[in-house]
């Protein structure tokens, strides 16, 4: 190697270094129906990808057998989530169930500002949320691979009566409808987790997916809109 080639390589060897600096986060919004698997699609993300930050959502509903608490979720008295409610603490959040679930806003801001991706798992209703507040977020939606294994998995969770089942059914196939208005579609096909089922990338008819860097997400972002039960505060 002559010493041409040896300065080509080094010349080489700063671009790479200056593409890695200019490297921005992202953010991936994780949902989909109640029941479809989000969070061992997330398990498994947590293994393949541990650099990521994992926002961990807040709710009052119960603990069900084998959650850990600031692990799978921050289990709330209503009270205490009512009080960061009003102090702007939740990036989003919403009545679920007649539950109340929020993605505390804290943590994603000081994650991405350290240049850490983050993943957020929300419902179909906070995903829309968060499209507005940062539009360049990644928004992934996962579904089943079938209403039958759906049913069974809803089932098979025995933290639900039967009518409650049911209404999540119900409530799903109307979510499924907004699989459209999400970046990627992944099939959790029954224990495929760890390969996060089949990814689809496909484009709206009515919108273009956007390719460009996640940018500064805490800067300019601007509330959005409350809809049906649902309220939210910027990230700033």
């Amino acid at each position: 190697m002559d010493e041409a080639d040896v300065r080509l390589n080094e010349r080489a060897d700063e671009i790479i270094e200056d593409l890695r600096s200019i490297r921005r986060p992202r953010a991936y919004v994780i949902s989909g129906p109640s029941g479809v698997g989000k969070d061992a699609v997330i398990q498994a993300m947590r293994v393949q990808l541990p650099d990521f930050h994992y926002a961990v959502t807040a709710t009052t509903r119960n603990r069900r057998p084998g959650e850990i608490d600031g692990v799978h979720y921050h289990f709330m008295e209503k009270d205490d989530f009512e009080r960061l409610v009003d102090q702007d603490e939740f990036l989003e959040h919403a009545v679920v169930y007649g539950n109340l679930y929020g993605v505390p806003k804290q943590r994603v801001r000081s994650a991405l500002s350290s240049g850490q991706s983050v993943v957020i798992k929300v419902d179909v209703q906070g995903a829309r949320t968060i499209r507005e507040i940062i539009p360049q977020a990644t928004l992934i939606f996962i579904a089943p691979p079938s209403m039958s294994e759906l049913l069974h998995r809803l089932r098979d969770r025995k933290s639900d009566d039967f009518d409650v089942v049911i209404r999540r059914l119900n409530t799903a196939m109307q979510e499924l409808t907004a699989a459209w208005d999400f970046d990627y579609i992944v099939f959790n096909e029954t224990g495929q987790a760890e390969r996060y089922g089949r990814l689809d990338r496909h484009d709206h008819p009515r919108r273009t997916i956007p390719h460009q860097p996640a940018g500064d997400y805490a800067v300019g972002a601007s509330s959005a809109s409350a809809s049906s039960s649902a309220s939210s505060s910027s990230l700033g």
